[in-house]
């Protein structure tokens, strides 16, 4: 079977570099460009480092990308013009940004998960599930830890959770945003969505979603201990999209969840 040629951006990050350390044991992809969004002189196992132009993506079948969004956007930029598949692993897009990204998807194939975690996705759909069964007498809120090192907040897998609720609820999540709180060690249920997001150590990502009547509190959880599934969960999204026609997509379309 022929291999995948990857081309992974954001390759110094914390994913980047795990996502490089997994593609080692899969036997089906192989690494041809590794881009930052800056020079920088250095070669990872025998790649000389690139910034992000068509030079470096011309070889690749796919990229995968885990950088921010100004950076998202320029290898969208080339993606288009070379017509290569893109999994989005970035987070932190704000309302217009997503309305871009999906105006790329009309010409190439994209994934575009806040979470690779199969876990998390599962969580999702337990989520969307919970929301539309349980009605308007239960509110809700979103809770999520993360590693000190993380800038952005909340989360892009705590977002997504938000909208899981309000898919339950056949509401519009932008008119469900509720507050964002940053290292409370409480914050309150609202007839919106609200958030707390803790950052601290070296916490690889906890997430939850309680759901709370005044008489009863329902809770889903989930916890990663090992950064891995996240990279492998993205190399999965990958071998996935490249019998995809143009189009956006996530990892509930890859786990075919019953619609």
């Amino acid at each position: 079977m022929k291999k995948i040629n990857l081309a992974i951006t954001g390759c110094m990050g914390r994913m980047g570099q795990q996502i490089i350390r997994t593609v080692k044991s899969n036997s089906s992809f192989k690494i041809v460009s590794l881009t930052e969004n800056k020079y920088v002189n250095k070669k990872i196992n025998g790649i000389k480092l690139s910034v992000n132009n068509e030079d470096s993506f011309k070889k690749a079948n796919l990229i995968i990308d885990f950088t921010i969004p100004k950076c998202t956007f320029e290898v969208l930029e080339l993606a288009v013009k070379l017509k290569k598949r893109v999994v989005i692993g970035t987070t932190g897009f704000n309302k217009r940004e997503e309305i871009l990204i999906k105006n790329f998807s009309k010409k190439i194939p994209i994934l575009k998960a806040g979470n690779m975690s199969l876990g998390i996705n599962l969580l999702m759909y337990l989520t969307e599930i919970a929301s539309g069964s349980l009605g308007k007498n239960f509110l809700s809120k979103v809770f999520e830890i993360h590693h000190k090192h993380k800038k952005d907040y909340p989360s892009g897998t705590a977002l997504m959770l938000g909208k899981g609720i309000a898919i339950g609820k056949k509401k519009n999540f932008y008119t469900l945003l509720g507050k964002k709180y940053l290292n409370k060690k409480t914050f309150p249920y609202s007839k919106k969505i609200n958030f707390n997001s803790i950052r601290r150590g070296e916490v690889i990502g906890e997430h939850e979603v309680k759901f709370s009547s005044g008489k009863e509190i329902i809770t889903l959880n989930h916890e990663a201990y090992d950064r891995a599934l996240y990279s492998e969960g993205a190399l999965l999204a990958a071998k996935w999209l490249m019998n995809k026609k143009a189009g956006l997509y996530s990892m509930r379309d890859l786990m075919n969840f019953i619609k």
